[in-house]
């Protein structure tokens, strides 16, 4: 995973190079997996997509091969080790080997503490948390044996650092813990030459955003209390997120591990 001192002075971009790499999203019918999807497709990854909707995960793989990319899906969420088992070995058995993996995979679920079931806590951590430990661990597994490294991004928050008045206990929660588990494989993973970091977005355009870039008098009202603590006073686009993934998912972040990238504007800055 290393260059010549004149290969990147020369060709800066080949550092952000991944195509032919095989890389695994999951969540892939989601607002950030399908983005994912497509922009590893767009730069010439070898692709296995999993999600749970079936419908919407074609949809995804349909776009990607619309952009040149090789894709094998899986039709199930990292939810329990054969889950984990089941997409690492897609991998395998279509292109050989494994060498990207892109947690997109998560769930919220907002309400008071107060007024939240044990029951609904812990499926929102097993979601965006034990799924997570689960597919890494399947994923380290197989990179670690192939003896090439790898890298792994996850997908935190902005509230992974921040709180929110709004009934965000067990999201907050999980994204700090996504944080801590992207720590300790950075740390844990170091010496197989595998790179763990995280990408912690705060509101960016997608289906489920799409009213807060409305013109209507709840969306400017909303979004201009959100701006006032954004110094770069916009929300998200999806192009603001290609930029962090391709650098976590190529070996210009080879010497970057156990790091949780905000692309937030600036948000937690303050």
């Amino acid at each position: 995973m290393t260059t010549k001192a004149t290969d990147y002075i020369r060709n800066p971009s080949a550092l952000f190079d991944i195509k032919g790499k095989v890389a695994i999203v999951t969540g892939a019918s989601g607002a950030f997996g399908s983005l994912a999807s497509r922009i590893l497709a767009g730069a010439g990854a070898r692709l296995v997509l999993a999600a749970g909707n079936a419908s919407e995960l074609d949809a995804t793989a349909t776009a990607c091969r619309e952009l040149g990319a090789e894709v094998e899906t899986v039709a199930c969420r990292p939810n329990t080790e054969a889950d984990c088992e089941s997409i690492i070995n897609a991998a395998v058995k279509r292109f050989e080997g494994v060498d990207i993996l892109v947690v997109g995979s998560g769930m919220n679920d907002v309400s008071p503490i107060t007024e939240m079931s044990l029951e609904r806590f812990e499926k929102v951590m097993d979601g965006n948390v034990t799924g997570a430990w689960l597919l890494c661990r399947a994923f380290g597994q197989r990179a670690i044996a192939q003896g090439r490294g790898g890298k792994v991004v996850l997908v935190s928050s902005a509230r992974g650092k921040l709180g929110h008045p709004a009934g965000y206990s067990a999201y907050c929660t999980s994204k700090a813990a996504t944080d801590g588990l992207t720590r300790s494989l950075g740390c844990e993973w170091g010496k197989y030459g595998i790179t763990v970091n995280a990408i912690a977005p705060t509101v960016f355009r997608s289906p489920l955003t799409a009213w807060m870039f409305e013109d209507n008098e709840k969306a400017n009202a909303v979004r201009a209390g959100f701006l006032a603590r954004v110094p770069l006073g916009r929300l998200g686009e999806p192009e603001d997120l290609a930029g962090p993934l391709l650098f976590l998912a190529s070996r210009a972040s080879d010497f970057h591990t156990g790091h949780t990238v905000y692309a937030d504007g600036g948000y937690t800055a303050g």
